[in-house]
């Protein structure tokens, strides 16, 4: 019983999950190979939220979530497989009110995919998001330059 107690608790850790807070809200996504599914919550009571509009943003995608009868919001994309480290974003629409609220997902990479491939991909991703928000800098300061020499 013990081996078998410590193998579960191995698969559970092993298991991808994020958890992100705001003010009022918490959510914790829990991710099964392409899906996500996400429990919504108020901080105060621990009750469950059932009537929001929940938005995820995810590797620069964005992705609406679907309501569940449980009470829980899913999420389906192959963006959920990458391994790594994820910023994870969730958009909260709840009356008039909109929650914003982000944490990281980490995906251990498995066994029978190409490391190296998914690795390679992730660095170049990294390189283009540094080269455009440089190029962007570059181009403002710029810009400020022409308007303080007028």
């Amino acid at each position: 019983m013990g081996m078998a107690a410590a193998a579960a608790t191995e698969e559970s850790a092993a298991i991808p999950r994020v958890e992100a807070r705001s003010a009022e809200l918490l959510a914790v996504g829990v991710v099964h190979d392409d899906r996500m599914t996400i429990h919504l919550s108020r901080l105060v009571d621990n009750a469950p939220v059932r009537d929001a509009a929940v938005t995820v943003i995810l590797r620069g995608a964005t992705h609406p979530a679907t309501a569940e009868t449980d009470g829980s919001y899913t999420l389906q994309t192959k963006d959920l497989t990458l391994p790594g480290a994820a910023a994870v974003e969730f958009l909260v629409m709840q009356a008039a009110s909109q929650q914003d609220l982000k944490g990281t997902l980490q995906i251990a990479s498995s066994a029978g995919r190409s490391e190296d491939k998914n690795s390679a991909r992730q660095l170049w991703w990294w390189v283009l998001n540094f080269g455009v928000c440089i190029g962007f800098l570059w181009l403002f300061s710029r810009r400020r330059k022409a308007a303080q020499s007028d």
